[in-house]
């Protein structure tokens, strides 16, 4: 994943197979950081160098192929909010909110932890058409969504794995510590749900079930382990978006969870 500065730079790339709507939208994904810390730099912190039209053209696939992903996440956590906005019974502006903060309220919460501003979608408001849109669809068809529990259990999961290796590349982008980044990878993968629950009042599925939270924590500690052992770029992604994939969709499927703290004073009363 490439990030690159400005339409000077798609140009001298030599990419032809994105527009350069898509180029914005990813590089407000992974953004590079403030001007005061900024080089020409890919989200990894290192140098970026062209080298013709063959990695202009593998620039501009993998951009297309991210940014796919990334939108289709988005859109199904929308739904996702939208659903459980409709089991407390919200009216519509609630149900829109919740949809808006479930797929956006990661990467919020993390640029502002990171001091990462502006932070993304305030910069590209067809985020925030895109969520609200995909919330309001929920409304319509939510007679019909039990038959694609499946699919969006996959897309979830999908997202999940997106977004924590967009968050840890972020923090890379910034120059933090191991420990930084990580947290970084983790809070854009689930902090979205936690505030869906939080603010439908209930205690957030992410930290129960299957697993989910030690999912991210997984893909977050493999990329950054692939990555600084000096693989390359695009076998990195691809193994931790392949593994945690899998593991998601494993657990999911034969219902792993970690064990469960229970505390209850009165069982040790005497």
């Amino acid at each position: 994943m490439l990030a690159t500065e400005g339409a000077n730079s798609h140009k001298r790339s030599g990419t032809q197979d994105c527009d350069s709507e898509t180029f914005a939208i990813w590089r407000a994904v992974l953004r590079h950081p403030p001007k005061e810390q900024a080089g020409h730099t890919d989200v990894s912190g290192q140098t970026l160098r062209y080298r013709g039209q063959g990695e202009g053209h593998r620039l501009s696939l993998e951009l297309c192929v991210l940014t796919t992903v990334y939108l289709i996440a988005i859109t199904a956590e929308a739904m996702s909010g939208a659903l459980a906005a409709g089991k407390r019974q919200m009216d519509m502006f609630g149900v829109v909110l919740i949809a808006f903060i479930t797929a956006l309220g990661g990467g919020t919460v993390r640029d502002m932890l990171l001091g990462n501003f502006p932070v993304n979608w305030t910069q590209h408001p067809s985020y925030i058409y895109l969520t609200i849109t995909a919330g309001l669809i929920t409304m319509v068809v939510a007679r019909f969504m039990h038959r694609l529990q499946q699919l969006f259990l996959i897309l979830d999961a999908m997202g999940l794995v997106a977004f924590t290796i967009i968050g840890c590349n972020v923090a890379l982008a910034l120059d933090y510590d191991l420990p930084v980044v990580i947290m970084s990878g983790v809070i854009t993968g689930i902090f979205g749900g936690i505030l869906r629950d939080i603010l439908c009042n209930q205690t957030p599925q992410v930290l129960q079930k299957e697993l989910y939270a030690s999912v991210s924590l997984l893909v977050a500690g493999l990329y950054l382990t692939l990555h600084d052992a000096g693989f390359d770029h695009d076998l990195t992604l691809l193994a931790a978006f392949s593994c945690g994939l899998a593991l998601r969709l494993i657990a999911i499927r034969w219902q792993l969870s970690l064990p469960v703290f229970s505390y209850s004073p009165e069982r040790w009363q005497d």
